[in-house]
């Protein structure tokens, strides 16, 4: 079905010296006692100073042109890099939805003022964004947001409300998704558009949502009288629907969408190999096979988007199941080990597994809900 069709990538040989590069690196900040594994380490680990010495090494922007603070390289060199980081569990969440999202937005709507400005302040790891999408009383249903920017002398005043907004208290910027217009009833998807906000401007209020692990990266966002300028509209006024779920293949597709929990798996292996148990051992061969599948349906997309081959419905695809396979990774820990699970343990498994089983149930929830994607895949199989 050509809908689905994604491309079987195979790793150029040089991709191996770029692992080893990142790897090198990776054991060198943990050894000097800069950063440490953490599962789910995308949205839940955080480092100013990590982002900073991972622009530095020219990772983040990968993909993007040097006049704007890029590298131009690959799709597949940046895939690499990504996945390095998210199985060490590395602290990225700091530049992570700039670098996927916010950037590649930009540059494909992006004003020239726009580009000059924000890009290479993302790629040196100096700038942080977050995503204005859900809101207290929209559900699912991000076509029913009231969030609303009304016209006024060079610019717009915004009021409204977003919730379960990641990085928000560590973000300089967000992209928010608003009317700028009354609602259609013929189209809700019209009158939407895109705003840079200014998270330090007068009239935002950051205010934590706390998570059952103590910690803290999920935010309410309110905006009160909020001017943002005209030179802050992203795109044209009225497209931010559109412009939205484009960006949403990026959110979706990624690694980070397994990743999350491999720490724990990579563990759980190791253990199960020291202790020689072979029962355990073959029950998690399933799950490296599964593993390997969404790996490769990744890969393709990360290619597709490249050439700007429309990916949502895969992106999709690999959003629903593989943020399913994450859980199963710290329900099965749970099965095949009998370590007590602590966030406070000094023994490694046992902390990962805490984190995984405590965090796990946000990962079929955001990037959008396990029912709102199957039905994204069913509509495009029928359109198909």
């Amino acid at each position: 079905m050509k809908a689905l069709d994604v491309p079987v990538v195979v790793l150029p040989n040089e991709a191996n010296e770029l692992r080893r590069e990142v790897r090198v690196f990776l054991e060198a900040e943990q050894r000097e006692g800069r950063i440490k594994s953490k599962c789910d380490c995308w949205l839940s680990g955080f480092s100013a100073d990590f982002s900073k010495r991972l622009g530095k090494k020219g990772w983040i922007g990968m993909t993007w042109p040097r006049q704007y603070g890029g590298h131009e390289r690959t799709s597949l060199e940046r895939y690499i890099v990504m996945e390095e980081l998210l199985a060490f569990g590395a602290p990225v969440a700091g530049h992570w939805i700039a670098d996927r999202q916010s950037g590649p937005l930009l540059l494909k709507f992006g004003t020239e003022e726009q580009k000059q400005f924000f890009l290479p302040r993302i790629a040196s790891g100096e700038s942080f964004f977050c995503i204005g999408l859900s809101e207290p009383n929209a559900g699912s249903d991000l076509a029913a947001i009231q969030t609303r920017a009304r016209k006024t002398d060079g610019g717009w005043l915004l009021n409204g409300s977003k919730i379960w907004t990641s990085g928000a208290h560590f973000s300089h910027y967000m992209i928010t998704l608003c009317r700028t217009a009354d609602q259609d009833p013929n189209d809700r998807h019209a009158g939407m558009s895109q705003l840079i906000v200014d998270l330090s401007a007068k009239g935002v209020t950051i205010r934590p949502i706390i998570l059952m692990t103590g910690e803290h990266h999920f935010n309410e966002v309110f905006f009160e009288d909020v001017f943002i300028p005209d030179e802050r509209l992203i795109g044209k006024e009225g497209d931010g629907w559109a412009q939205g779920m484009a960006e949403l293949a990026y959110e979706r597709s990624g690694p980070e969408r397994f990743l999350s929990t491999f720490p724990l798996l990579n563990e759980l292996i190791n253990s199960l190999l020291e202790s020689g148990d072979h029962h355990g051992l073959m029950a998690v061969s399933r799950l490296a096979a599964r593993l390997w599948s969404l790996r490769n349906l990744s890969l393709g997309i990360a290619v597709q988007l490249e050439k700007d081959v429309p990916s949502n419905l895969t992106a999709s695809l690999v959003k629903d199941m593989g943020t399913q396979f994450e859980q199963e990774i710290a329900e099965f820990a749970r099965d095949y080990t009998s370590v007590i699970p602590s966030v406070h343990s000094t023994n490694r498994l046992s902390r990962l597994m805490a984190e995984s089983i405590l965090q796990s149930p946000g990962f079929t929830l955001r990037g959008g809900t396990t029912e709102i994607l199957r039905g994204i895949i069913a509509k495009g199989v029928l359109k198909a």
